[in-house]
C-alpha cells in the first residue's frame, strides 16, 4: 500500500506522513512541486530518524506519478468524496492520494481517480489535518485488508 501527497505545502505534515509509512510500512509518494525546500537536515527534523526505515519516492509531476501507478487504484481522500472510507473495500495494493492542505487537488486530477473517498467528520468543521486523514485512511486500508504490521 502507498500514501501519496500532492504537492503538499507543510514540512511537518509530510515529516508525520514519513513517520507513518516507517511504522506501518508504507511507501510514501511525494508529487512535487512542494511548498517548501526539501533538504536532507529539513526531512531529518521533521521525520526524526524514521526517515531511514520508510521508501520515499518523489515526483516531478502528477503525470510522472501517475505513470508508476499501473494496475493500481488511485483512490483520492477529499471532503469532497461521495463513499465513506469506512464503507469502502479496500485492496492491498491500493494508492492513498492526499491533496494539498490548502485546495486539495484539481477537477481534473480528481477526476482520473477511481474512487473519492472522504473521512466522516462533524458537519460544523471544515476539514481534518493531513497527516491525521492519511493516518486514519492507511490505518482502516490496513486493517481490512490484514495488513497491517
Amino acid at each position: 500500500m502507498r500514501i501519496a501527497l500532492y504537492e503538499p505545502e507543510i514540512a511537518g505534515n509530510v515529516g508525520a506522513v514519513l513517520r507513518l509509512g516507517a511504522c506501518l510500512g508504507a511507501q510514501v509518494d511525494l508529487i512535487e512541486p512542494m511548498g517548501f525546500a526539501w533538504d536532507d537536515k529539513r526531512v531529518r527534523r521533521t521525520a526524526m530518524d524514521y526517515i531511514d526505515h520508510v521508501t520515499v519516492v518523489r515526483h516531478a509531476s502528477f503525470d510522472a506519478f501517475r505513470a508508476t501507478c499501473a494496475g493500481q487504484r488511485l483512490l483520492l481522500f477529499t471532503t469532497k468524496g461521495s463513499q465513506s472510507a469506512y464503507e469502502f473495500a479496500f485492496r492491498s495494493d491500493d494508492v492513498l492520494l492526499f491533496g494539498k492542505e490548502s485546495a486539495g487537488v484539481p477537477a481534473a486530477i480528481a477526476e482520473t481517480c477511481n474512487a473519492r473517498l472522504l473521512i466522516p467528520i462533524r458537519p460544523e468543521v471544515r476539514s481534518m489535518n493531513l497527516a491525521t486523514s492519511a493516518a486514519l485512511a492507511l490505518g482502516e486500508a490496513m486493517r481490512q485488508t490484514g495488513t497491517l504490521p
